[in-house]
């Protein structure tokens, strides 16, 4: 797990509150989380404040500089995980930590960075979005959330041997996303199927892409474009839609 001084609370970067007496050992919820429900972060474009992102800082006599850019950073090494110990508190961004979300600490990559975690052991995958800072264990390079780790199937044993692979949210290549889920984008729901129906037919004279109406959930009719192979393209489609006024669209993943 990893290590955080209480000499560290007046830094910036970690925002720490001591633990209740209680809580000294970090563990797992009581809650068992299935796997197979968890959903990995959707990668989007962040701007990069200085918060988290104070560069170079010290800890435990050892200093750290944060790269410029995370893109085409890739690392093998353990990755072990933090559960409910630090649920509720800060991050080093100062969001409060999730032991639910898909999120990671890393040393040296920008906040936030989304990053391609690889569990080595069993070829699982997950995507994180890094908010925090850690850890300071010499022989582990990232700290992932429980959720992540029960998806990626170490949350049991505690530490895994991970592949991290950044990714470029500002320029992700076509095909960079071939062996993960397909993306579409909802444009619109409505409970009128003519409605559903007049939006598609417009959508289908403006984009290059599939566009649909799914049927498939409760009494509501959503609108679709896609399956959309990489997540360049998703952001240019959801600027097009937003410039042309024909909606916001929402991202799903499948």
């Amino acid at each position: 797990m990893r290590i955080f001084l209480l000499a560290l609370c007046s830094i910036v970067l970690f925002g720490c509150a001591t633990p209740p007496p209680s809580q000294q050992q970090d563990s797992a919820p009581a809650a068992t989380l299935d796997p197979n429900s968890i959903e990995d972060a959707v990668p989007r474009d962040e701007i990069i404040t200085r918060a988290g992102n104070t560069s170079p800082y010290t800890v435990l006599g050892k200093t750290y500089t944060v790269m410029d850019r995370g893109d085409q950073y890739i690392e093998q090494g353990t990755a072990s995980w933090y559960g409910t110990k630090f649920h509720g508190r800060p991050t080093a961004n100062g969001e409060p930590y999730s032991l639910y979300g898909m999120t990671a600490a890393h040393r040296r990559l920008p906040i936030p960075t989304y990053v391609k975690v690889t569990n080595l052991e069993n070829g699982r995958t997950a995507i994180v979005r890094v908010n925090d800072r850690g850890p300071f264990h010499s022989e582990r390079i990232i700290d992932l959330s429980y959720a992540a780790a029960v998806k990626l199937g170490y949350a049991t044993q505690g530490t895994a041997r991970v592949e991290i692979e950044a990714i470029d949210t500002r320029n992700s290549p076509p095909g960079a996303d071939q062996d993960a889920a397909k993306y579409y984008l909802q444009v619109g729901a409505f409970s009128d199927q003519s409605r559903a129906d007049s939006l598609a037919g417009k959508l289908q004279t403006q984009l290059e892409l599939p566009v649909a109406v799914d049927n498939t959930q409760d009494d509501f009719h959503r609108v679709w474009v896609g399956p959309i192979a990489d997540l360049g393209t998703v952001r240019r489609v959801s600027e097009q839609l937003e410039q042309q006024q024909l909606g916001s669209p929402k991202l799903i993943r499948r």
